[in-house]
């Protein structure tokens, strides 16, 4: 038996970008999941429980694979030569071209970061915001960033070799959680395809420019923006996240009163995958609140 179950794969053109993205259920509200950065990371493999669980409540799920990652373009005009925008900007690109009007959006990591991002820049598109675990949203918080933003494989002491991927992983999941063999192999074949390490180095190019541009940096930073983002959010943490610390979390949360937050018990960086029973259930909870409820004012 496969741990890919329940869901399709297909393509589509985005704005010239040859976009891989998985998707499940045909009717229904659009909820795009967003995955985080990582050697490997895509749609299939981060929100593979999430999206049977939302076609069968009733909603259409489409994951894509964001520019560098997954199985998506990384042609030269692929790269994500502006950073975080870029991913941003691609992910528009999709929406656009699935001619989806209104999405619902979740996001995991970087991921979160993206939504948060996409929709400050598209308020008029987006119905409600989930985020989950996210340093990246923490570091975007930032006037002046508390730290320099480095590249995520040099971080994680990632070599693309099978070795590095495993620790990696391991490092991710929480207690005795076995990482399935088959998402080891498919990450790391997407990890290792010609042409991603040029489009990660892309990405740590601007990161290093933006590290000390301002105006880089005032693109990237959401520190006036979400707080005033009308747009309703809810943010999951693991309380055992060894990628991004409960305390972050809890710094968060006083910075973002309008975004309620919920903790879970073991559960690390990736909830939707280490309790997926319970946060898929908070996910369609919460997307099926009306506006007025979901907005928590503390």
């Amino acid at each position: 038996m496969t741990i890919f179950e329940g869901f399709h794969n297909s393509w589509v053109l985005a704005n010239g970008v040859r976009t891989h993205y998985s998707w499940a259920g045909t009717e229904g509200p659009a909820v795009i999941l967003l995955h985080g950065a990582g050697p490997g990371a895509g749609g299939a493999a981060g929100w593979r429980y999430m999206l049977p669980a939302l076609a069968e409540a009733g909603y259409r799920a489409f994951a894509p694979d964001q520019l560098s990652m997954g199985f998506t373009d990384i042609r030269p005009h692929a790269w994500p030569v502006n950073g975080h925008q870029s991913l941003v900007d691609h992910i528009h690109d999709f929406i656009e071209a699935l001619c989806l009007e209104q999405v619902y959006l979740v996001g995991n990591s970087q991921g979160a970061y993206v939504a948060a991002k996409y929709a400050i820049d598209h308020p008029e598109k987006v119905e409600k915001v989930v985020y989950i675990g996210s340093n990246t949203i923490y570091q975007a918080m930032q006037e002046i960033p508390e730290r320099k933003l480095r590249s995520f494989l040099e971080v994680i002491g990632y070599d693309f070799t099978e070795k590095s991927l495993r620790k990696f992983m391991n490092r991710n999941s929480v207690g005795d959680t076995v990482v399935p063999e088959e998402l080891i192999q498919l990450r790391h074949h997407a990890a290792n395809r010609p042409g991603v390490r040029e489009a990660n180095k892309a990405f740590d190019d601007y990161l290093a420019k933006m590290n000390t541009n301002t105006k880089l940096w005032d693109r990237f930073c959401i520190k006036d923006s979400l707080p005033k983002l009308k747009v309703p959010g809810k943010f999951i943490w693991g309380k055992n996240d060894a990628v991004a610390p409960i305390e972050t979390a809890y710094k968060l949360e006083k910075l973002l009163p309008n975004i309620e937050f919920e903790y879970i018990d073991n559960c690390g960086h990736q909830c939707q995958t280490d309790q997926p029973e319970l946060v898929n259930q908070l996910v369609i909870d919460f997307l099926a609140l009306k506006n007025e409820e979901a907005v928590t004012v503390k």
